[in-house]
């Protein structure tokens, strides 16, 4: 159970710095000053010294919906596959109750850009529910695959077993599941093509937009929220599609796991420093794609058993 605390409390406290160390090797590969990995602490630190500011036309809702977006994530924590067998975890949980949690902490995000009246954040919320209605049901058949692949439907549970047999009967399927969920990967967490986490440009936000009212305490518990999100994305990842380092002593293998995420960070970073935003009409396209590679899993693991 010590093992299972400590991996939480590691995964809630390194969440920031993956999101720099992203920002960082963008910065870094365009020849600009290299921002701090501890620049996501410091972000959180002046928000949380900042005054809150709420709008005359915001209800309730506002002032409760910033920790609805959190809660979730953190329940969702709970349900993370464990970095080494000795490891206490939750065996029982499927990608129903998974994007659920998810899509729990997506729908009050949502109503925090409607609760504020403005139109930005009325903009960034109807993009928002169009991006995650095409990201969920890609994510429920990714994970569904990757279960039927390791022949138990709960996702800690299927970690483990990819890990003890990993699937070489089935690389196709397996394939196919891991270039879907990376595409989800950077749609549930705006990052290029899908959002510009860091753009300023009010018509092309996404989910800036929706916490575009929002300061002090609520933004920085939204915007720790967004860093947990991530790592939460990243943990289902490496440990279905690199599945190595479990059967090392605790330490050691939380040293692989936090590397195989920095490595993660890095091959996102790669991207987004190559590739240009898509237009927001193009997003269905490309989460199409994710849809049907995931897909094309569970139809090659069926009918071809590849």
């Amino acid at each position: 159970m010590i093992y299972t605390l400590i991996h939480i409390a590691v995964m809630v406290i390194l969440a920031p710095l993956f999101l720099s160390l992203i920002k960082a090797i963008k910065m870094w590969l365009l020849f600009k000053k290299p921002l701090p990995l501890l620049q996501g602490y410091n972000d959180l630190a002046k928000l949380l010294r900042k005054e809150v500011i709420i709008s005359q036309e915001a209800s309730q809702i506002t002032r409760i919906a910033p920790y609805l977006v959190l809660a979730p994530l953190l329940t969702a924590l709970l349900f993370m596959p464990p970095v080494t067998k000795g490891e206490w975890y939750i065996g029982f949980v499927d990608a129903f109750t998974l994007t659920g949690l998810l899509a729990l902490s997506t729908f009050f995000l949502m109503l925090i850009g409607l609760d504020s009246a403005s139109a930005f954040g009325g903009i960034g919320s109807s993009r928002e529910a169009f991006i995650s209605a095409l990201v969920e049901p890609g994510m429920i058949l990714v994970i569904f695959a990757l279960s039927l692949i390791a022949k138990n439907l709960g996702i800690a549970e299927a970690a483990i077993h990819l890990n003890t047999h990993f699937p070489t009967h089935h690389l196709a399927s397996y394939t196919f599941a891991a270039i879907a969920f990376f595409i989800l990967i950077l749609a549930e967490n705006g990052r290029i093509p899908i959002d510009n986490p860091e753009t300023h440009l009010e018509l092309t936000m996404v989910h800036e937009a929706m916490v575009l009212d929002l300061s002090g305490w609520y933004l920085a518990l939204v915007e720790a929220a967004s860093a947990i999100k991530y790592m939460i994305f990243a943990t289902l990842f490496v440990s279905f599609f690199s599945p190595f380092g479990i059967g090392a002593p605790f330490l050691i293998a939380l040293a692989i796991y936090l590397a195989k995420i920095a490595f993660l960070s890095l091959i996102i970073a790669l991207i987004e420093v190559n590739t240009a935003k898509l237009r927001l009409f193009k997003v269905p396209n490309l989460l199409g794609i994710a849809i049907i590679f995931a897909f094309l899993s569970l139809i090659s693991y069926y009918m071809l058993g590849a």
